[in-house]
């Protein structure tokens, strides 16, 4: 053998490694692309049990909105047409506020002319007596 045989051999045993890696290579690749098949195969029956299902879904959300805003639009006349009322007793809350104030103030003015009466009444007695006094003074002379 020459060494350009060696040579020849050599390479093509070289050559027949690389093939070999290559087909291993691809056998690898073929049965990982067969589970991603399978899997995208998986995904798609998923997809379209999900896709069945959100439209069902979708009709009952849409439903529930438009009641939540019905019921919402109800609440918010109902809540209006009591405004007035909270505004009543808060103006009547004022009204006895003030008649407690205007009865405070009577009282006050009622025990300081009861005192006063019953000065007046006194002053009425020691003048009357003094009256009297005077009166029978005078007859006497």
């Amino acid at each position: 053998m020459s060494g350009g045989q060696i040579a020849g051999l050599i390479a093509a045993i070289a050559f027949l490694i690389i093939a070999l890696a290559f087909l291993l290579l691809a056998a690898r690749i073929a049965s990982v692309t067969k589970e991603v098949r399978g899997t995208v195969k998986e995904v798609n029956t998923t997809l379209n049990v999900v896709n069945a299902e959100l439209g069902g879904l979708t009709h009952e959300v849409e439903a529930l909105l438009t009641k939540s805003n019905t019921l919402l639009n109800d609440v918010n006349g109902k809540v209006a047409a009591i405004d007035p009322v909270f505004t009543a007793i808060g103006e009547l809350g004022e009204s006895v506020s003030e008649l407690n104030t205007s009865t405070r103030n009577l009282a006050t003015k009622v025990s300081s002319g009861a005192k006063n009466s019953a000065k007046a009444g006194v002053a009425l007695k020691v003048g009357r007596t003094a009256m009297k006094l005077f009166t029978k003074k005078d007859a006497t002379k």
